[in-house]
């Protein structure tokens, strides 16, 4: 969809807001689509809520249909249900007991009553998509409780849907749980409009997240966490059913995981010229985070360097830098469409990316490593996630349909990788959302371990093996883990929203800059069906409209030197301000 002028997000504000993300067309009982799904999370018990040295921190299991569908256990108000969880998008929304079949097909799990609905008496509309797909959810915003892995937070806020278009409802999910930066929300610009007035300037959207942000983004900004982070893990439920189980945690890293092991990035800023956040008048000179979104080095296949896409941007937005979104809510990994057909041709030399009918089929047992290069470091996506069977029964010929084409870079979407599920099944990644208010001060970075055995070439052979000899491959589904999710919310740590701390200037706060390194080992050599994740956006989004600028001489380009010039750092605890600008401790990712 082409841009809105910039005179209409002002009535657009009074009715709606925009959002983008995957949709979700339904898919069959394992198989995907050719657009591909989104967000990942898995099967584990949920863990008891901890405090460590004063800090908060919660684990909780996740629900896996089949690789294609990830949810999280959510107490909203009375409601215990799960949600679809999305890096790629940052509203929470749950369907409603008034989302009729008619408006929302047929659902799966347990939905929001409106008797209990606290209303905001504003509405909102997300929309989900890139140029190829698109679905919609729409309903009142309110008010309630929300607890998350034993964290209970009050006055979240939350869209009560009762239309919509998006078919995670009937997959397993009651809605979508966007984990993204407050940029990004749809329903903190909708309530912050309706409650002070227009959006520009941002001062008031910026200094009112703790009130109206997104849900993990309010948590991280209550300085009650142990450490500023989240990480998420999943787990493989195709082709070779793995052992080990998928998680979120807040507040700390997995167990046995330490910070040290993982290569940090700083995540990639939006100027208002390229869609951002158009900072606040008491942070003229912030430029602000808008995705889970990194710059990547080079992508590999089979150790061979792929050459750079040379599809041109839209919208005038830089063409040379490669980024890629971290989305849990994408099942696939898209790229560039001219990059995608040359790795679907290298490993399917029959394949015709010009014939619709044509696919991309190879020896089920034919091991590729699709890798992309991360500060300096190598992340392969295990050839296990490579593939995917053309039926069950069919243990001879399998498809490489997990990597498909999509849009180019444009206004509001500068990455041409989305790096969803198959890469995350191979990767643990941990995300630090940074000062919210002044991201100068602590920039956001995203931090990944590989999870790729050594032998995953061998694993693969013998999860052929074993399914020619059980006659097909394993699939499984699991429910999220509702019912340790309620014993949780009875004994949950409620956190409190604070105010900000606006610091006087940037300059007394320098001592506080916390830098984003890379691990400083070095390079090293070495289906679909639509979901949630937030890819290109399917109208751009109203606040990125509202407040963007045509004179923007402010960029992020020093952040491509940072990862680079600092390793090996002791880990330090000092002051920051975090979030919203509340001072807390906090820790230096090395």
């Amino acid at each position: 969809m082409l841009p809105l002028s910039y005179a209409l997000p002002f009535l657009l504000l009074l009715t709606t807001a925009f959002s983008s993300a995957f949709p979700i067309s339904g898919f069959p009982s394992h198989k995907r689509a050719k657009e591909g799904y989104e967000i990942p999370f898995q099967r584990v018990k949920s863990r008891v809520l901890q405090r460590r040295d004063g800090g908060v921190t919660g684990e909780t299991g996740l629900g896996d249909n089949s690789d294609l569908l990830y949810t999280v256990p959510i107490q909203l108000g009375p409601t215990l249900t799960s949600v679809h969880l999305d890096t790629g998008s940052s509203d929470l929304w749950v369907t409603t007991d008034a989302c009729t079949t008619a408006s929302c097909g047929k659902l799966t799990t347990p939905s929001y009553p409106m008797t209990s609905f606290n209303a905001s008496g504003s509405s909102v509309t997300m929309n989900y998509g890139d140029s190829t797909t698109g679905t919609k959810a729409s309903g009142p915003i309110g008010f309630d409780s929300a607890t998350l892995a034993g964290i209970a937070i009050q006055g979240q806020t939350f869209a009560a849907v009762n239309f919509t278009t998006n078919t995670v409802v009937q997959d397993g999910a009651a809605g979508i749980f966007g984990l993204g930066f407050p940029a990004g929300s749809d329903i903190q610009a909708a309530i912050v409009e309706a409650q002070s007035g227009p959006l520009k300037p941002t001062d008031d959207f910026v200094q009112d997240t703790y009130k109206y942000g997104p849900l993990l983004a309010r948590i991280a900004a209550t300085n009650a966490l142990e450490d500023d982070v989240f990480s998420i893990s999943l787990q493989r439920s195709e082709i070779d059913v793995g052992i080990d189980n998928g998680t979120l945690t807040i507040g700390k890293l997995p167990d046995g995981v330490d910070n040290s092991s993982l290569t940090w990035v700083p995540v990639r800023l939006y100027s208002p010229s390229e869609g951002g956040l158009s900072p606040p008048t008491f942070a003229s000179a912030e430029v602000y985070p808008f995705r889970w979104e990194i710059e990547i080095d080079n992508v590999y296949l089979d150790g061979k360097v792929l050459a750079n896409s040379t599809v041109p941007a839209t919208g005038g937005v830089d063409n040379t830098r490669v980024s890629a979104l971290i989305d849990t809510g994408n099942s696939l990994i898209r790229g560039p469409s001219d990059v995608v057909n040359s790795i679907l041709t290298t490993v399917s030399p029959n394949f015709n990316p010009a014939s619709t009918n044509s696919l991309p089929v190879l020896d089920c047992t034919a091991a590729h490593t699709l890798a992309f290069q991360i500060g300096g470091k190598m992340f392969p996506v295990d050839p296990r996630d490579f593939i995917s069977d053309t039926k069950a029964t069919n243990t001879k010929t399998c498809e490489a349909d997990n990597v498909v084409a999509t849009d180019p870079p444009g206004v509001g979407a500068l990455f041409r990788w989305s790096l969803g599920d198959p890469f995350l099944k191979s990767t643990l990644v941990a995300f630090h959302y940074g000062n919210l208010t002044h991201p100068s001060l602590d920039p956001p970075r995203i931090g990944f371990l590989s999870m790729v055995p050594d032998n995953a070439d061998a694993l693969l052979t013998q999860a052929v093996e074993d399914a020619q000899s059980a006659g097909g491959f394993e699939i499984t589904s699991e429910a999220a883990p509702t019912a340790s999710a309620a014993a949780e919310a009875n004994s949950a740590i409620t956190i409190v929203p604070t105010s900000p701390t606006v610091p006087t200037s940037a300059s007394s706060a320098s001592s506080t800059v916390s830098a984003s390194t890379t691990d400083s080992n070095g390079p090293q050599t070495t289906k679909a069906s639509n979901g949630a994740g937030n890819l290109r956006p399917n109208g751009v989004h109203s606040l990125q409209l509202l407040c963007r600028s045509k004179s923007d001489g402010i960029n992020d380009s020093w952040l491509r030197w940072i990862g680079t010039s600092v390793s090996n750092w002791p880990q330090v605890e000092l002051s920051i301000a975090l979030g919203v600008g509340v001072p807390v401790t906090a820790m230096i990712f090395t």
